[in-house]
């Protein structure tokens, strides 16, 4: 079982930056491909980033791709998700999700964090 809380959202202006954090308990955290993903109001969840256990793969989705950049510490048991250049559009509860491999489906990740929000705006 690993529980999963993110922390570090919050409202930025366009072009700005935010880092968030999704910290898990347990001792397997490296055993564990870990994803972002982000809903925003009437759409569907969709794919963020995704590392791999050890940090050494990552993938992105298209939208993100240059400004966004996962990471994660292992002994720390944390995944990041660094967020420059924000747009408007990126506003959204993000989630991070843990599984055993990294993949860009939501549906193959084990565990969910509860969200935060991240809102962009002047």
């Amino acid at each position: 079982q690993v529980q999963l809380v993110e922390s570090g959202g919050g409202l930025v202006q366009p072009g700005g930056s935010l880092r968030l954090s999704c910290a898990a308990s347990g001792r397997t955290f490296g055993n564990y491909a870990m994803g972002w993903f982000r809903q925003a109001p009437g759409k569907e969840r969709e794919f963020v980033a995704a590392i791999s256990r050890s940090g050494d793969s990552t993938s992105y989705t298209a939208s993100v791709k240059g400004r966004f950049t996962i990471s994660r510490d292992n002994a720390k048991n944390t995944v990041y998700l660094q967020m420059n250049s924000l747009k408007p559009e990126d506003t959204a509860v993000y989630y991070c999700a843990a599984g055993y491999e990294r993949s860009r489906f939501s549906w193959q990740y084990n565990y969910w964090g509860q969200g935060t929000q991240v809102t962009v705006s002047s």
